[in-house]
């Protein structure tokens, strides 16, 4: 037996387990709204040992840099990976965000905060409109209960956006850790 056998399955045992944990990164990844392709891109930068350029990934995983291109501004946005400069190298290279507990706590933040504040401006027109109508038609009390009905509703969607918002909160100044504590890292074996 020789020695390149030996490297040989040693090489091939490790690439089955990192492809094992980056096709079930890539699964669940549309939790986040991101695509399977894109998430195999995560699993890749996270198990590789240096900031990767487009060409590289592109390479790796058998994709057009246009692909790649869309795929790392994807997770840019999300601040799942970063930008880093190297010296000597011209081109833009890439590294996985590997706080675990900042990604989702950016992540939570940028796609919560849009849409409560979304939600919250859509419902307070509502309201607003809702109490004209009900101005309008105060001789009408069956259309007028049916008003003051869907106001109740409407106010009390308000009072929980008011609530996630507060909690978006939580994530963004890391009040959210005293109350859920961040696990401590395991030591390696």
């Amino acid at each position: 037996m020789s020695l390149d056998q030996f490297e040989d399955e040693r090489d091939a045992a490790i690439h089955k387990v990192r492809k094992r944990v980056i096709e079930t990164i890539g699964r669940n990844m549309d939790l986040y709204g991101i695509s399977q392709s894109t998430g195999h891109l995560y699993g890749l930068l996270f198990f590789a040992d240096k900031p990767m350029t487009l060409d590289e990934m592109g390479r790796e995983m058998k994709m057009s840099k246009t692909s790649m291109s869309t795929g790392v501004r994807t997770l840019l946005d999300l601040k799942m990976v970063n930008k880093v400069w190297e010296k000597g190298s011209r081109k833009d290279l890439y590294e996985v965000e590997y706080d675990w507990y900042q990604t989702f706590t950016d992540f939570f933040d940028i796609k919560w905060r849009k849409s409560v504040e979304s939600n919250i401006q859509i419902l307070s027109k509502s309201i607003d409109e809702m109490g004209r109508l009900l101005a309008a038609y105060e001789h009408d009390p069956e259309f007028t209960e049916l008003l003051r009905k869907d106001i109740a509703k409407l106010h009390e969607a308000v009072s929980y956006y008011g609530w996630l918002d507060r909690l978006i909160d939580t994530f963004e100044s890391g009040e959210i850790f005293k109350l859920v504590p961040k696990e401590p890292p395991t030591p390696h074996s």
